[in-house]
């Protein structure tokens, strides 16, 4: 079935492009799929068919889209291989690799953890209302590894789920950032909402912005670079990741909102070749704790870091 989506552009959304526009407005859709879609003929713009991705929105406008279904309600089972830290009748924590989406997304209906689930797990219930995210009851970027928790059951879900509305679970994260902190360690307390001068991006802003707050741990220092650890208080989208480069020391790897230009560094070229060799962002999950839903003992996963970053960081112990 098609899903329509309708909606009058308010000020927020003027001068912006339309597939900007939409990307931001739409959950979960790319802009690639958005673009498609305006090739396709599927979005108008008052009333009348607009096929220009750079058509600039004025506040007032009325965009149609119409969002073609998945092809099948429910995600088909694909055999992705998983990396299993745990497994028993009612969750599953895996450690996601860098690269893998965690559930099937406009655009990206195939290939990502819940197809991977669906292979792995022949007593998945698909528990939750949406059918299109069974079992997810929170994520990690597409491009950040690491520990994450699915529940197989409904009675998981159920308990699990307030968990993470709760902010009780506990997970830390491992990140390669460019230069020092003075600090030991410390806390960044900065509101973070949508950029103004790029919506596809996040920002700290006061304008519509809301509180958010990372705390961090300098493990490592490189002169060039350190290895923090950072634990979050909110839960913001990208939060870390702009949190880092507001305090000026952004995410190496990080093609958003860190560093991916190495040539100036004052390092060996082995080093260079190492952060060169990044496959995104240095940011992994390292650690997940929760209260199991059914028995209630409390329960601790780590997930050892991807190759590249493992890779990048053994090269920056010999700066």
């Amino acid at each position: 079935m098609t899903i329509t989506f309708e909606e009058i552009v308010d000020e927020s959304g003027e001068r912006l492009r339309l597939d900007v526009y939409l990307t931001e407005r739409i959950e979960d859709a790319s802009r690639s799929f958005i673009k498609k879609l305006i090739k396709d003929e599927r979005v108008s713009v008052n009333g009348g068919v607009c096929t220009r991705p750079g058509r600039s929105m004025t506040a007032g406008d009325k965009v149609c889209v119409e969002i073609p279904p998945p092809p099948d309600t429910r995600p088909a089972a694909e055999d992705i291989p998983l990396d299993i830290l745990y497994q028993d009748d009612d969750v599953l924590v895996v450690n996601k690799p860098q690269g893998l989406c965690v559930h099937p997304a406009p655009g990206n209906y195939t290939g990502t953890l819940v197809n991977a689930v669906l292979f792995h797990c022949p007593d998945f219930e698909s528990p939750g209302a949406d059918l299109g995210r069974p079992g997810i009851v929170h994520r990690l970027d597409m491009h950040t590894s690491g520990a994450l928790v699915v529940a197989k059951t409904q009675r998981a879900f159920n308990g699990l789920a307030k968990q993470a509305r709760d902010h009780t679970f506990d997970r830390r994260y491992l990140a390669l950032v460019r230069g020092e902190f003075p600090e030991d360690s410390g806390r960044i307390n900065a509101t973070v909402g949508r950029s103004l001068s790029d919506r596809t991006k996040m920002s700290v802003t006061g304008v519509h912005g809301r509180e958010a707050v990372t705390r961090f741990e300098v493990l490592e220092r490189f002169g060039v670079a350190s290895l923090v650890a950072l634990i979050l208080e909110t839960g913001r989208t990208h939060q870390i990741r702009v949190h880092l480069r507001f305090a000026q020391h952004p995410v190496l790897g990080d093609p958003v909102y860190g560093v991916t230009d190495f040539r100036s560094w004052a390092v060996s070229d082995e080093v260079r070749a190492a952060l060169d060799a990044l496959r995104g962002q240095a940011l992994h999950a390292e650690r997940l704790g929760f209260e199991h839903p059914v028995s209630g003992k409390q329960m601790t996963f780590t997930a050892a870091p991807p190759a590249d970053f493992q890779r990048a960081l053994d090269a920056l112990r010999t700066v």
